[in-house]
């Protein structure tokens, strides 16, 4: 299979085009690569849609922005991710034509190459949701369930918009074609141009009698409660989809889609940094200086021992390697680290005991540092602040 090409590149914009330069510039690529311009052109075709598939997700700014962040593999990973799932590449020249009839002003070129367009199927509505997870549920991956307030099919028609014991007819101006075809004169010369037939709406089918319930949509307002599963590994800004549980379309057409926006709450314990998660430790005195077991908590909830060596300075940083989150699926494997940041703690009030106790130690040379230590120590804290 021949790579993909950037979609900016196949559009020949660049990435900060506006959306009335990328409409354009397809425009101008479709037209280029027509199959009424090029018939019996197989690489011709392959260029429309290409065109068409760049075109699909630069249009919109969401499916944009997920391209820009992610590219190719993110909006398809196995979790069901948002992405460009909507445009498949062996889309016939019908389909590609009845999403993006309205560049050409409204009207499409007519024929394909013969081909005739399908009657119009509606697509119910997105819906979106918002949900806050814990460290701990991204660390394992979780299902939520949501009571969801949608479109569904109307019960008393199954959906067909038509009052029981009454049929759709065929519809008398496009003849169940769901278009209607007009020829003109065009700088290719005659041309013949379709539009949505404007009594049927593009469905080829019309009703008669109307359903009393939902006044002929044959979808109502309903509650469904949705199971959606979260992979392991998602962050703050992900979208999860979760196809075809959306909105009801409009007489048993497809139903949209429920696109899931990740948020992180945050955690008493643990910092999280891409897959990594940051501990903050605060060591007594003594057992800096001394060394000695410690223990380090995980985001599972056990401990981790780890022997501190004696004379740990402040500011020492500690890496427990495939401690962290995992990588979410599509992006790789593994799991990230547990980076443990190391302060002393100094008490600010001493007993009289304690302090005769230190003072022992005040003019101690071993207790004040060499100058390569010192430095060190200055050198940590100016990288921090920078």
């Amino acid at each position: 299979m021949a790579q993909k090409r950037d979609y900016y590149e196949v559009l020949g914009v660049q990435k900060d085009a506006t959306e009335d330069e990328i409409k354009k510039a397809y425009r101008k690529i479709a037209i280029k690569y027509h199959p009424d311009r090029n018939p019996g052109d197989k690489e011709a075709e392959e260029k429309f849609k290409e065109a068409a598939e760049a075109y699909n997700v630069l249009h919109d700014p969401k499916t944009r922005q997920q391209y820009d962040q992610f590219g190719f593999d993110g909006p398809n990973m196995g979790g069901g991710f948002g992405g460009f799932s909507g445009f498949e590449t062996n889309m016939n020249m019908d389909d590609i034509f009845s999403m993006f009839g309205d560049i050409f002003g409204g009207h499409g070129f007519g024929g394909f190459g013969g081909g005739q367009r399908r009657p119009q199927q509606h697509r119910g509505s997105d819906l979106r949701l918002k949900v806050k997870l814990t460290l701990e549920e991204i660390n394992t991956g979780v299902t939520k369930k949501f009571k969801v307030r949608k479109d569904i099919p109307c019960p008393h028609c199954s959906g067909t918009g038509a009052e029981a014991g009454s049929q759709k007819e065929q519809c008398p101006t496009c003849h169940g074609q769901g278009y209607i075809t007009h020829t003109t004169q065009s700088i290719f010369g005659m041309m013949q141009q379709q539009s949505v037939c404007p009594t049927c709406g593009g469905e080829g089918m019309v009703i008669k009698n109307k359903c009393k319930h939902c006044g002929g949509t044959g979808v109502e307002k309903g509650e469904e409660v949705v199971e959606i599963n979260i992979p392991a590994g998602v962050a703050e800004g992900m979208v999860v989809n979760v196809p075809g549980k959306g909105n009801a379309g409009k007489h048993n057409g497809t139903s949209g889609d429920i696109q899931v926006f990740i948020a992180e709450e945050p955690h008493e314990t643990f910092i999280r940094d891409g897959n990594d998660l940051i501990y903050n430790l605060l060591l007594d005195f003594p057992t800096a200086a001394l060394g000695g077991e410690i223990e380090i908590p995980t985001i599972e909830g056990t401990k981790l021992k780890v022997k501190l060596e004696n004379g740990t300075q402040p500011g020492k940083t500690l890496r427990l390697r495939g401690k962290g989150l995992p990588v979410v699926q599509g992006y790789g494997s593994g799991r990230g680290d547990l980076v443990v940041n190391i302060s002393v703690y100094v008490p600010k009030t001493l007993s009289k005991e304690e302090k005769h106790a230190i003072e022992q130690f005040k003019d101690s040379d071993n207790f004040k540092g060499d100058k390569q230590t010192r430095d060190s120590i200055f050198q940590k804290f100016k990288n921090y602040f920078n």
